[in-house]
């Protein structure tokens, strides 16, 4: 038997799901979002409802699965999370009034990268969609925060830089132009999909009158291209006014310091490495932000640090102003706590979501700026001027105030919107409802003196209007033909009477034209708010800009940072430098500073000393002083002379690709030629430990090799720690490089103490086994390693290879007279593994492999 024909709803269903065949359709059918089909399986089991069937009895039912709408939002979180796509289709008539099947459509899709972000816990969060549009071994990089309207481009040279970008913004979804050349758009979606990004395809980039308005200021043609890819994917998909949406704003990625996501893994930038939150990061020590502007904004300058004098020191100036001005501060930032997202609010004004709550939430924010502007007044000329530029919307705000009430609904359907006062129709209805309300009131007392019977009630419910109710022992005491039964219950009857019938109309005549006159005036308030973005937008970021200043002012005194100072003598000097998150989780006075100083003619540090005693803490504050004071910030220090940097490469940590494939040498190397190649004598380098991937004397001779290069090519300012202690009298060979240590004790016990004390010249010894006995190791190891190194420090074994020895082969681990023919194997069986390409099953089998040639 044939599959049974499609109802005319389905039919609907399936001409929309074929527009949208990567998004799950939520199909509107009275108050619920239904899905059908595979979308209904895969949705049950993602949101965990409730699968049922539509026609049931049928040979072939359809499956499907329903949301309420007004729990829709929470359910379309959760799949967008995870990198679906969610298609809302609504009713497009009223289906009471409809002739045939209601009309429905798509009013809105989205995705990760259209989500609006709000709310606590993501509120100092952007949410980023990107395009990208390759041109002439060129790629053109747009992206926008929809919930804010911030909307940048800018044009990079290699696609793994656009990578290190889309990683640094944190984007969840990138558009590409769907056209001919489909190899090209192929293999960018199999190598974005490979980063864990969701791709979606918009099929033009040719702009339009409202797309050329925002592309407007951008010289370049392959930056507008792209940017009107992003702009027309936002209007396809989102259908509705983005008036909120600034002009496309360029940028050149060499205005800012430079570095990759490494780096700002290693150095806990923006989130911990190992807990991945916010806590125990550098973004978390220092952010004091009281609005949510100015915790986006934070963040924006901690990833992208300043390389102009000029704008880093008017930012430092701002900082000082605010530090000197302490009530200033404070009283600035007791209002600042006033102030709600004013960038989201007005994205949601623009687009006609902002309900009556969040234009109360506005009217709030823009009252408290008379009292910002007051505050700032009494500062000195920098904290006046930024208060003088402040504009207060007084207009806006006395608007709002005069006609939304202070505590009104969600709803913007259902009356109790707007002030009395405010407008005479909706007085003129309040009237009618105040006097019905009296008159209702009054009929229940008449109809008890009438009837005798105290218990009758005037009620009302949605489903039967206004009754008088009555118990069943009381309906004999009622007169003869002047009510109307309306309803029999078990315990009681439900009247009306003419009169209650005419008062009832009155009333629903009078709360049905308040409510639309009460949205008719709610909406042109709102009209007013959107043709006020410009300078909502404007103030916004004038308070979010003060916001960071201040947070930093208030860093620098709670941590005791200090303003840094700028050379053009490529010097490094720093005294008593602090790493600031170590030292925020120990005790006071506990953390251990140090001095950093590379003068004009030192470019390298070659760093030695044991495990443990804080070389990596060392390297890691350098390059986060340089990145506070980058941004603007002061740092933590006790003085701090330095360049201005324009790359940062580091290589702290293992950091091992295993799933690619590559070997902790193999990234090591990697990051290292990234240094080398693009690294300039403005760089700042840190490296630790290189090349203690590979066997020794590999490790020791591509150090040095590399220590050279840099000396001879680069020379960039550069930390560069090892435990290859021969590598220590390249010092005494290259001018430029110096040798400290990180200092380190021995008590009378043998025990080692580290003083984390950065001193001058090579370490003395490795206290390698000190590390290990620290580390907890069996007392017999530690005695047996002590020996084995007392007897090749003496001569007595040797490490080197004998003359009957292949020079390759390394110290002998077994004594090979006493080896066995299974051992043999066991041991040829190792040299054959390839750990990194293995799969647990194939480490299972070798295993149990290894097992048999033991026995």
């Amino acid at each position: 038997m044939g599959k049974t024909a499609d109802t005319p709803m389905m039919v609907q269903y399936h001409e929309i799901k074929k527009q949208y065949p990567d998004a799950f359709v939520f199909y509107r059918l009275g108050d619920f979002y239904e899905l059908f089909e595979d979308d209904a399986v895969l949705g049950a089991k993602l949101l965990e409802l409730t699968l049922t069937a539509r026609n049931k009895n049928a040979e072939n039912p359809v499956p499907m699965a329903g949301i309420p709408h007004h729990a829709a939002q929470n359910y379309i979180d959760i799949l967008v999370d995870q990198g679906y796509k969610v298609a809302i289709v609504e009713q497009m008539e009223d289906p009471a009034v409809a002739q045939g099947m209601v009309k429905r459509d798509v009013v809105q899709l989205i995705t990760p990268g259209t989500k609006m972000l709000g709310g606590a816990g993501n509120d100092k969060q952007n949410n980023y969609l990107a395009a990208i549009l390759p041109d002439d071994q060129r790629f053109s990089l747009s992206y926008i925060d929809l919930s804010t309207g911030e909307l940048k481009v800018t044009t990079i040279k290699r696609f793994e830089d656009v990578i290190d970008e889309l990683r640094s913004l944190e984007v969840k979804e990138v558009v590409l132009l769907k056209n001919d050349e489909q190899t090209i758009t192929l293999q960018l979606a199999n190598q974005l999909g490979e980063e864990g990004l969701v791709v979606s395809t918009q099929e033009s980039a040719e702009a339009n009158a409202t797309v050329s308005f925002l592309t407007k200021g951008l010289a370049n043609a392959s930056e507008a291209s792209v940017t009107a890819l992003l702009l027309n994917y936002l209007f396809d998909t989102q259908r509705r006014n983005l008036e909120h949406i600034v002009p496309a704003e360029s940028y050149e990625r060499l205005a800012y310091l430079k570095f990759n996501q490494d780096t700002r893994t290693n150095l806990d930038l923006v989130e911990n490495a190992r807990t991945h939150k916010k806590s125990g990061s550098l973004l978390g020590l220092i952010d004091e932000t009281k609005t949510a502007m100015g915790g986006r904004l934070l963040k924006q300058w901690l990833l992208k640090p300043l390389r102009d004098i000029d704008d880093i020191n008017h930012r430092l100036d701002v900082v000082s102003a605010f530090q000197s001005a302490f009530f200033v501060r404070g009283a600035l930032q007791d209002h600042l706590k006033s102030v709600y997202d004013l960038e989201r609010l007005a994205a949601r004004a623009a687009m006609g979501t902002m309900n009556p709550r969040e234009l109360v939430q506005l009217k709030r924010s823009l009252s408290a700026i008379p009292g910002m502007k007051s505050v700032l007044a009494e500062g000195d000329i920098i904290l006046s001027s930024a208060g003088g530029e402040l504009d207060a919307m007084a207009d806006l705000a006395g608007l709002i105030d005069e006609a939304i009430v202070d505590d009104p609904p969600v709803s913007v359907r259902e009356g109790d919107l707007i002030n009395t006062g405010f407008d005479s129709k909706i007085d003129d209805y309040r009237r009618v409802l105040t006097e019905n309300q009296q008159w209702l009131a009054q009929l229940e007392t008449d109809e008890r003196a009438t009837t005798g019977i105290n218990t009758l009630k005037v009620k009302y419910n949605k489903n039967f209007g206004f009754f008088i109710e009555v118990s069943r022992a009381n309906v004999a005491k009622l007169p003869e033909g002047r009510y109307e039964r309306r309803q029999t219950l078990t315990n009681a009857e439900r009247f009306v009477t003419p009169e209650l019938k005419e008062h009832e109309s009155l009333i629903n005549e009078a709360q049905l034209k308040r409510a639309e006159r009460e949205y008719e005036l709610f909406v042109t308030v709102r009209e007013r708010v959107k043709a006020n973005i410009n300078r909502l937008q404007t103030l916004a970021r004038q308070v979010a800009r003060l916001d960071v200043l201040a947070s930093l002012a208030d860093v620098a005194d709670s941590h005791r940072f200090v303003r840094p100072t700028f050379t053009n003598d490529n010097v490094i000097d720093i005294k008593q430098g602090r790493h600031p998150v170590v030292e925020s989780l120990l005790a006071t006075g506990e953390f251990v500073a140090n001095d950093v100083l590379l003068d004009q003619d030192t470019s390298m540090q070659l760093i030695t000393g044991p495990n443990m005693a804080g070389k990596s803490t060392y390297m890691r504050e350098l390059a986060l002083i340089v990145m506070l004071a980058q941004m603007g910030s002061f740092v933590p220090a006790d003085s701090a002379v330095l360049p201005v940097f324009d790359q940062i490469f580091t290589r702290i940590g293992a950091n091992d690709d295993m799933a690619m494939g590559q070997s902790t040498f193999m990234v090591e190397m990697a990051e290292a030629n990234l240094a080398l190649q693009e690294a300039t004598a403005h760089s700042l380098i840190l490296f630790d430990e290189l090349g203690r991937g590979t066997a020794t004397y590999d490790g020791m001779a591509l150090a040095q090799a590399i220590i050279e290069y840099l000396d001879a090519h680069v020379h960039a300012k550069t930390l560069f720690s090892t435990h290859y202690h021969e590598l220590t009298a390249l010092a005494n060979q290259h001018a430029s490089i110096v040798n400290v240590h990180v200092g380190a004790v021995e008590d009378e016990a043998g025990k080692l103490h580290f003083l984390h004390q950065i001193q001058v010249g090579p370490a003395d010894k490795s206290y390698g086994i000190h590390v290990a006995a620290l580390a907890g190791l069996p007392e017999t190891l530690i005695a047996n390693a002590t020996n084995i190194l007392s007897g090749l420090e003496q001569g007595s074994i040797t490490s080197q290879p004998t003359s009957e020895t292949p020079a390759s082969q390394q110290v002998a681990l077994f004594n090979v007279d006493a080896v066995d023919q299974n051992t043999e194997k066991l041991l040829a069986k190792l040299d054959q593994i390839t750990i990194a390409t293995m799969t647990p099953l194939d480490a299972l089998n070798l295993l149990a492999d290894l097992k048999k040639l033991r026995s």
